[in-house]
């Protein structure tokens, strides 16, 4: 039990974020929760999460920001960007804005510590593929990507406070895997592709660990974050799908696999961290 109880503050209480508040609850910090949704309120408050309805949009941010943020050790910011249109212009980047927005509130605040849920898709698919560790630039093929990546810098050169960036992978847990996505397709391109995906339990316990650093030197760090398998894409989707009994994809056999295979070894060395579930 801790002596003195930390606050975190997890804006984004979802698929992830919600299962982590309640992981910190057992492990004595005090939490506080955001949802948009003012239906998610009581489920907030009925497992012992100090409930907020914040929105953050381009333009401004709706609901009490200030008292979500007030007496706050470490904010944790798991918000998806939620895009799937190209942007042409920096000022229709809704994500980068919501994040821009955001700052200076966190500034007001006095808090010194931020984790950003981040994502893989900074790095884009290579031919011929080759590993990526956190020394890599980021070089995003995709809006959210591009938008992610625009966002890890701005929080990271802010001096007022230390972000962490964690860059997980694919996200898995009991109700969520994509191979109940591809059941079923033909010629899905890729096949030799590693895949780069990680356990939900592990998202926790990788940001556990980060709070859990003692010395406050270690903050402002980059994590890649994904289980240390990587099959092919077909072996991987194939396997899975007679698993869970699904109709299996058929993969694009006669064509290049563009790819990636992402490196966590610093989660490992730097962290300490040791993966808890396969893939």
């Amino acid at each position: 039990m801790k002596e003195e109880r930390e606050k975190i503050s997890i804006l984004g209480c979802g698929w992830l974020g919600l299962p982590l508040a309640k992981s910190l609850l057992l492990k004595e910090y005090e939490v506080k929760g955001s949802t948009t949704s003012e239906s998610k309120l009581d489920v907030l408050k009925n497992a012992e999460i100090l409930p907020f309805q914040i929105q953050l949009e381009a333009h401004q941010i709706i609901g009490t920001i200030e008292d979500f943020l007030k007496e706050t050790n470490v904010l944790i910011i798991d918000i998806p960007p939620g895009l799937r249109r190209e942007i042409s212009s920096l000022e229709e980047m809704t994500f980068v804005n919501k994040i821009r927005n955001l700052v200076p509130f966190i500034e007001k605040s006095g808090i010194k510590k931020v984790i950003f849920v981040s994502s893989t898709s900074v790095y884009a698919d290579s031919f011929p593929i080759v590993e990526i560790s956190e020394e890599n630039k980021p070089n995003p093929d995709t809006e959210s990507g591009k938008q992610l990546a625009i966002a890890e810098t701005l929080l990271q050169s802010n001096l007022n406070f230390k972000t962490t960036v964690i860059r997980f992978g694919g996200l898995l847990g009991d109700d969520r895997h994509p191979a109940k996505f591809l059941a079923g397709k033909t010629n899905v391109e890729n096949p030799d592709a590693p895949v780069n995906l990680i356990q939900r339990e592990d998202c926790i316990g990788i940001i556990e660990k980060i709070l859990n650093q003692v010395e406050y030197d270690n903050w402002g760090e980059t994590f890649n974050a994904v289980a240390p398998q990587h099959p092919t894409r077909k072996a991987y989707y194939q396997n899975k799908a007679q698993i869970l009994n699904l109709p299996l994809p058929t993969f694009a056999e006669h064509s290049e696999s563009k790819g990636k295979m992402i490196s966590s070894k610093k989660v490992e060395t730097i962290l300490g961290y040791s993966f808890q579930k396969e893939i």
